[in-house]
């Protein structure tokens, strides 16, 4: 893990300045040099290729997405998504949509701004959140699910600005009275409001 993490970090800082403009929920993927393999929904590198589709439209995903060291089975890590989301009163359907759409079910996922993980948790959550590992399914499920149920309570249950708050901030949701206007912090909301939909429907 180790090594594939150093590389990842070195691919990162290679990345250049040209964003590319994502297709929604579209998912993204390159070979580096190293024969490292890196996944994406918003890719900022010309040389991210679309690997999969929109889940509607790809209903396949959630068990076929599986490299080694890259995306895994959903499957694996649903007794951990049960548990937590039992104990913390989160749906389900909603924590498996957020890690779908922060991840693809990455569990070494390690965002260019730090944030790494299944659900991307950003290094000062994760300390707040006693997240020893990041990289880790259980500590960083656990971290990121209890981190939504606070959202959810600050916001009053409106999984929306919860959602909002998860991708720009608290901060930038309290600044803006509502979503903040950006349209990443847009797309996500839609993206994982479809992944739910999907996920309550299977």
């Amino acid at each position: 893990m180790t090594k594939t993490l150093t590389i990842m970090l070195l691919a990162g800082a290679m990345i250049c300045s040209a964003a590319v403009a994502p297709a929604r929920a579209d998912i993204y993927r390159y070979e580096d040099e190293e024969g490292v393999v890196h996944f994406t929904d918003a890719p900022t590198d010309k040389r991210f290729k679309v690997f999969m589709r929109d889940i509607k439209r790809d209903k396949k995903l959630r068990t076929t997405f599986r490299l080694a060291n890259c995306a895994r089975d959903p499957k694996e890590f649903e007794p951990i998504i049960d548990q937590c989301a039992l104990e913390f009163g989160v749906d389900r359907s909603l924590v498996k949509a957020v890690i779908h759409a922060e991840s693809g079910y990455n569990p070494n996922a390690l965002s260019p701004k730090g944030a790494s993980g299944l659900m991307q948790l950003m290094p000062k959550t994760a300390k707040d959140l006693k997240v020893a590992n990041s990289f880790d399914p259980k500590e960083n499920i656990k971290g990121g699910v209890r981190y939504l149920r606070f959202l959810l309570d600050t916001f009053k249950g409106d999984v929306t600005l919860a959602l909002a708050a998860y991708n720009a901030g608290m901060s930038r949701v309290a600044q803006y009275g509502g979503v903040p206007p950006y349209q990443e912090t847009r797309t996500y909301i839609d993206r994982v409001l479809s992944y739910q939909k999907s996920y309550q429907t299977n």
